[in-house]
């Protein structure tokens, strides 16, 4: 059962362009949003289109990955956590919650 817990599953299409990002250590991130979407009826009848947007975070090799094969539009399925983090931007303390990404499967056709 532990594997249930903090588990993240989805699928979905990069809303940008992953940024890759090397820290003064050498470690490697790169971040980008990720857009899942899903449809149904309302109880008009009528087709309602619903977009999620998710915060997701790569590192490592990962992210380099991320970085030189995906860009904004590419569908992809991932695994990954959530985590939730705060930070001081101008005097404001901000709080996010993102996606820290453990597998990634590229679903995009190969282009011929």
């Amino acid at each position: 059962m532990t594997t249930l817990k903090n588990n993240v599953q989805l699928i979905g299409r990069l809303g940008n362009d992953p940024e890759l990002r090397t820290f003064d250590s050498g470690k490697k991130m790169t971040a980008f949003s990720l857009a899942t979407n899903e449809t149904y009826y309302n109880n008009k009848g009528e087709k309602v289109e619903d977009t999620q947007w998710h915060n997701i975070v790569a590192w490592g090799k990962k992210a380099e990955t991320i970085d030189s094969y995906l860009k904004k539009g590419s569908e992809i399925a991932i695994q990954g956590k959530l985590v939730n983090r705060k930070y001081e931007k101008e005097g404001v303390i901000k709080y996010i919650t993102e996606i820290s990404l453990n597998e990634m499967l590229m679903l995009d056709k190969k282009e011929s």
